[in-house]
């Protein structure tokens, strides 16, 4: 049997230090590592939910308050169900609304809170209910170039 060199041995040791360090960082970013303190869920049914998946961002006037904790198909409604996590901070008027926008041509995708101006705020586990769904850019596209030559009589 060989024994092992100090030298392997570190080599080894530094190895699983950032191999943790790289779990501790994933765990924070994604949000699945629990969390639950200091957050409370809300929920909301998209048309179109391209884009957001699990972990994606919620942002309020552009800031991070939470996370997409959750997107299911809604087999009656056809419609997709997003559960998301917001910090107990953040009180939410109950005509609040949620909609799924891009950070820009190539960007990324998240969800925007857009507060209302109602004096009951919603409770945890209450449900969003003026949403906007995705827009597909191809879509707007091919809308605006079969449009644009139909009003060119002269």
């Amino acid at each position: 049997m060989a024994e092992n060199s100090p030298t392997e041995i570190m080599v080894g040791g530094a190895v699983l230090a950032l191999a943790f360090g790289f779990l501790l960082y994933a765990t924070n970013v994604t949000g699945a590592g629990g969390g639950g303190a200091g957050q409370y869920e809300l929920t909301a049914s998209f048309r179109s939910a391209e884009g957001v998946s699990v972990g994606t961002d919620v942002r309020l006037a552009g800031v991070k308050v939470g996370t997409v904790t959750a997107l299911d198909l809604n087999p009656q409604t056809y419609r997709a169900d997003a559960r998301f996590s917001l910090d107990d901070a953040i009180a939410l008027p109950d005509d609040s609304a949620a909609l799924i926008a891009s950070e820009g041509l190539l960007g990324g995708t998240f969800v925007e809170i857009v507060p209302g101006g109602s004096p009951f705020d919603l409770e945890p586990g209450g449900e969003v209910l003026d949403t906007q769904g995705a827009v597909s850019l191809v879509t707007l596209l091919l809308k605006f170039f079969t449009s644009s030559g139909e009003g060119d009589t002269q």
